[in-house]
């Protein structure tokens, strides 16, 4: 390398953080073309979809799943799951995501039918609206989870959020959106700060519900060690 034997210390500072620089990004491009891989491999005219929930584990909002499919090139640069990325930038991506999806469906549960049917039946309920609010019928569905029974095609990837493009898509453009619609409650519903918990069970979200109740986004079943009410 040229100025490998420069013996100033300004030369070899200016060196290295070159290098370290072209080391991140050769890292960060196989990481993309590893997350690509599935949709790169599918068999030509074959559509692929990836589903992700967001909202599974709070105490108040609703279960939301999105389903995405998304083209093989171009490449959406930084695309990973949504939980790795800050909030601005997971912004900036879902607009991408959107411009550049073939097609994008939602499904979205409340937290009456999750108390009534359960996380289980309604994660499924959840992922088959996304998937009926699709344009586009897929041949190959591929989930962050367990086998649900979604049809033809289906295949479940343990941490497939931060292996498959089209699930990590899915994870994106999910948060975004529910996040909105929880900072919508925080002003609807005010003193729960559902606007920074986004409906978890934070300390302060927790101690808001022994403070004031629970208002009607609340999942009661999920509540109910917070509180004395019964769920039925």
């Amino acid at each position: 390398m040229r100025y490998q034997a420069d013996p100033r210390k300004a030369v070899q500072k200016a060196l290295a953080s070159a290098l370290k620089r072209c080391q991140a990004a050769a890292q960060e491009a196989a990481r993309l073309e590893s997350l690509y891989f599935l949709l790169d491999n599918a068999a030509s005219g074959e559509t692929v979809v990836g589903l992700d929930e967001v909202g599974r584990g709070a105490l108040a909002g609703p279960l939301l799943v999105a389903a995405v499919v998304l083209k093989p090139s171009p490449r959406i640069a930084g695309l990973d799951d949504s939980k790795k990325l800050k909030a601005s930038f997971r912004q900036a991506l879902a607009v991408l995501i959107r411009e550049q999806a073939l097609a994008i469906g939602f499904g979205r549960i409340e937290a009456a039918a999750i108390d009534h049917d359960g996380m289980s039946a309604s994660l499924r309920s959840a992922m088959l609206a996304a998937l009926d609010d699709l344009a586009i019928e897929p041949d190959h569905i591929f989930i962050d989870g367990r086998p649900l029974g979604l049809g033809r095609g289906e295949q479940c990837i343990v941490q497939g959020d931060s292996r498959v493009a089209s699930i990590a898509a899915a994870s994106v453009v999910a948060k975004v959106r529910r996040d909105a619609w929880m900072q919508e409650a925080d002003a609807q519903y005010p003193g729960y700060g559902f606007a920074a918990n986004k409906g978890y069970g934070s300390a302060e979200h927790i101690a808001a519900i022994g403070q004031l109740g629970l208002c009607p986004i609340h999942r009661r079943s999920f509540t109910q060690a917070f509180t004395q009410e019964r769920l039925f």
